[in-house]
């Protein structure tokens, strides 16, 4: 890749990863980036480094543009390793007693990271560096993903480099909204999903500070994927949208089978969902992955889950997606369990118990079949389906 230039004289100088497909949990399909922004001004600055291994690609979009020795500080959004470990070799390389600008909570980090004494300047949330023409604002925003996370806007730019929000896992050479379209509201959507649902009270804070604030944002520049210059507004609107997590007229189902019974009720009670005018996704767990089914279910009304039972407990991919669910906290759901059984028939129970731990409004004890569904096993499936997509239906015609 290389170095790409927002304005005068600021470059987005990262690193493209063609080949990551797991990001510590999340399906990375199609690969991501590693954002860096380079900043020339009486001072020059650079913003965020890369995942260790990808110091050379970062090294040589900065030669393209200057010296990397001529880099006069450092600042570090966000201490997470995908955007700091390239730092020892960065800070070697253009001398370790450069400034190394970060939040008071990356104060306490990066030395826990990497036990080097580095020229360390910790920040005040709002305060202001000039850097010659330009000045730099940093702003807190704790918890969002990390303590240490802060976003810095260049005031004379209108641009904000936003660490790791508003971004998505895209590797691509269109680097600009504009360029790829519409289709990035998927990656940004499974991004959210996957990474920020947790945050979602917080998030609508900080927009409501940064409105508050009056700041003029005309290009938001995230750590990962692709820049908002055409409407930056929209990433931020579908942020707000999607933290208040309302509902669509729309079910997920989820489950795992061991001789396929589990599915067969799975795509009954989907059957009768889809009967009562609702979007249902039946969703095979051992066929998506749980960061491609945690994506669909961030605007989903109701969340079925299914399981067999195995060795008096839920099938262990079943388990896995209530585990990494329940972690995000997803509010605002419906949820009803079913699952076949041999003999003993635990798996129901246990998923009541999961959804009540998440706070979802269970709208029926569950459904167990033992062994494989009958006619009559089908049609109480379909009946159950079609009493979760009246609720649906019901929860929608309030919300007008």
């Amino acid at each position: 890749m290389n170095p790409v230039e927002i304005a005068k004289g600021v470059y987005q100088v990262g690193a493209i990863d063609w080949n990551i497909r797991d990001f510590h949990g999340y399906s990375t399909h199609i690969g991501s980036t590693y954002n860096s922004y380079l900043i020339i001004d009486e001072k020059t600055v650079l913003i965020d480094t890369v995942k260790k291994g990808f110091e050379d690609q970062l090294l040589a979009n900065i030669s393209r543009i200057i010296d990397p020795r001529k880099i006069d500080l450092m600042i570090s959004n966000h201490t997470e390793m995908d955007h700091s470990g390239g730092l020892p070799r960065i800070m070697h390389y253009i001398g370790e007693d450069k400034p190394l600008y970060c939040s008071k909570m990356g104060l306490k980090s990066l030395p826990s990271h990497f036990q080097q004494k580095w020229n360390y300047q910790g920040v005040e949330n709002g305060q202001e560096l000039k850097i010659g023409k330009r000045t730099l604002t940093f702003l807190e925003t704790r918890m969002l993903h990390w303590p240490d996370s802060m976003f810095t806007y260049c005031k004379e730019d209108q641009v904000l480099f936003s660490s790791d929000a508003f971004g998505q896992h895209y590797a691509g050479y269109d680097m600009f909204d504009d360029l790829v379209g519409d289709a990035i509201m998927d990656h940004a959507k499974k991004y959210f999903a996957n990474i920020l649902l947790l945050y979602s009270p917080k998030i609508l804070k900080l927009i409501e500070q940064v409105q508050e604030m009056g700041l003029d944002v005309k290009v938001i520049c995230p750590d990962h994927g692709i820049m908002w210059r055409k409407d930056p507004g929209k990433i931020i609107r579908a942020y707000s949208d999607w933290s208040l997590q309302k509902p669509a007229k729309k079910a997920v189902v989820a489950y795992d089978t061991m001789w396929h019974s589990t599915q067969h009720m799975a795509e009954a009670i989907a059957d009768g969902i889809a009967a009562q005018g609702v979007d249902v996704r039946p969703m095979h767990i051992r066929s998506y992955d749980r960061s491609d089914i945690m994506t669909e279910v961030l605007d989903a009304a109701a969340v079925v889950v299914g399981s067999p039972t195995l060795n008096n407990n839920l099938f262990p991919t079943v388990a896995d997606l209530l585990t990494y669910m329940k972690g995000l906290k997803p509010r605002n759901k419906i949820g009803a369990a079913f699952g076949s059984y041999g003999w003993s028939g635990e798996s129901v129970k246990l998923i009541n118990q999961e959804f009540e731990a998440m706070g979802f409004d269970i709208i029926d004890p569950g459904l167990r079949i033992q062994y494989v569904p009958d006619q009559a096993g089908h049609q109480s499936c379909k009946d159950l389906g079609a009493r979760i997509g009246r609720k649906i239906v019901e929860a929608a015609a309030g919300g007008k």
